[in-house]
């Protein structure tokens, strides 16, 4: 329910009796870390990680590092429990997250790429492997990985939609509108995906559609109109206006 404050009362209660309680230690970071308190997590995290082998809360801690701005610190225990067998997948996806945020996107790619080798069945590695080379314009890559998802997980809905964001920004307009049309069969209101799916039937000589598609996007979100009049003004087949108003007369 994201209320932090009272899940901090209850995790602070419980450990106040057993400071050793895994579950509490676990809650009382994700509580302090709702509010934006990474530094207070360290404390606990620490206590807790020398006391066991346990990889969720070395990864915990690394997060909280970082987020404290300790980011030497963090990194290096988000390798630490990167290198541990049996692999813990959730440790290449926070190490390879806080790489990207310091720029160095070439080693966050190689970490998520190990991770894939170690655990090839995880379709969450695949996507954010998908997602890291999009942020470094290796569109072939990002693509080849993201196929590869959605061949081993249909329907899959975070892969659906990541690949069509992949195929859109390689200029496969048909591919990407299809891809996008299964999202929104799975997530009508998902408004970005469908302004999206408007800018690939522009692009394909589609205008009627597209702007219909836009239509739908803005009505009841007058919020959407800068998003609907930069997709119009975007697309090679599509419309610009100088003023807002005439957009927004335009899309009614």
């Amino acid at each position: 329910m994201r209320d932090f404050g009272l899940a901090e009362q209850v995790a602070a209660k419980i450990l106040k009796s057993n400071r050793a309680e895994r579950n509490a230690v676990l809650i009382l970071a994700h509580a302090l870390l709702g509010q934006g308190r990474s530094e207070e997590t360290i404390a606990p995290l620490e206590r807790a990680a020398r006391r066991g082998n346990d990889p969720e809360i070395e990864m915990l801690l690394g997060h909280s590092l970082c987020g404290s701005g300790r980011v030497v610190e963090g990194i290096e225990w988000l390798r630490r429990t990167s290198a541990r067998r049996p692999p813990y997948v959730p440790a290449f996806q926070e190490l390879a997250g806080q790489l990207a945020k310091i720029g160095q996107l070439d080693d966050a790619i190689k970490i998520i790429e190990s991770g894939i080798a170690l655990s090839p069945a995880t379709i969450e590695l695949r996507v954010d492997l998908g997602r890291l080379c999009l942020e470094g314009n290796e569109r072939a890559k990002a693509l080849a990985a993201l196929m590869v998802a959605r061949d081993a997980a249909p329907g899959r809905l975070d892969v659906l939609s990541e690949l069509a964001r992949a195929l859109l920004l390689d200029g496969r307009f048909a591919d990407s509108a299809e891809s996008y049309r299964q999202v929104l069969a799975l997530r009508p209101d998902d408004t970005l995906s469908r302004t999206n799916l408007a800018i690939c039937l522009m692009e394909m000589g589609e205008r009627a559609g597209g702007e219909a598609a836009l239509r739908s996007v803005l009505r009841g979100r007058p919020a959407m109109l800068g998003r609907a009049a930069f997709a119009l003004a975007s697309a090679s087949h599509g419309r610009f206006f100088f003023r807002p108003s005439a957009a927004a007369k335009f899309l009614e």
